[in-house]
């Protein structure tokens, strides 16, 4: 995973896929529509800083907004865009599991700069909810265990004690991990690798 700075990622990529410094990555396809965005952060006064391969936009430490580039789009994803009352019709889901976070989502530089304006209200409000500090609860759905992680829980007591140790949001990682494959083996293939993250005290996403 690229944590390097952003010029690097802008140039090489977030290194989370064999696509890593080649023409295929997906930073590079968007290059110019993440140069703007990025832009637009950085006037916004939040701190740049490098998370999990992508540019993090922060303050006072607290998580605000990120650079995306994926396969269909670019953009800009607000860790709590639930909350933005300026974000209605505007932010997409980040996916059928995200309670909080939302994506306002680019797939050009022309309309990276026709939506600026708009961009800059969203960050207004994002950095005006994160200093008034109080978060709206969400509700989260509660999470079946996946039987092939759950074994693995139940044969091993020190995994099991580990697990427990997680943050409910660590837990809910591996999880929607496991889960989220169709086949048995793929289950158990996945389960098994969680084992050393729940060791460790660390969530699927985190390496």
């Amino acid at each position: 995973m690229n944590n390097t700075n952003v010029d690097s990622f802008l140039t090489e990529g977030c290194g989370r896929c064999a696509k890593f410094r080649t023409p295929a990555c997906k930073a590079l396809h968007w290059n110019a529509p993440l140069v703007a965005l990025r832009a637009t952060l950085l006037a916004s006064g939040l701190t740049e800083e490098m998370k999990w391969g992508f540019p993090c936009y922060t303050l006072g430490g607290k998580n605000v907004a990120m650079l995306l580039a994926l396969k269909d789009h670019c953009g800009v994803s607000f860790f709590r865009g639930a909350e933005l009352k300026a974000a209605e019709g505007l932010l997409e889901s980040a996916g059928e599991n995200s309670q909080t976070s939302k994506q306002f989502r680019f797939r050009s530089l022309q309309e990276v700069q026709a939506q600026r304006g708009v961009l800059v209200t969203l960050l207004e409000e994002a950095l005006k909810l994160e200093r008034g500090g109080a978060r709206k609860r969400v509700a989260t759905p509660k999470m079946a265990m996946p039987d092939e992680l759950g074994a693995l829980l139940r044969a091993d007591a020190t995994v099991r004690a580990a697990w427990e140790a997680l943050t409910p949001g660590r837990r809910r990682s591996h999880l929607l991990h496991v889960s989220g494959a169709k086949q048995v083996e793929t289950r158990v293939r996945r389960a098994e690798g969680c084992v050393a993250f729940v060791l460790e005290g660390r969530g699927f996403n985190e390496r």
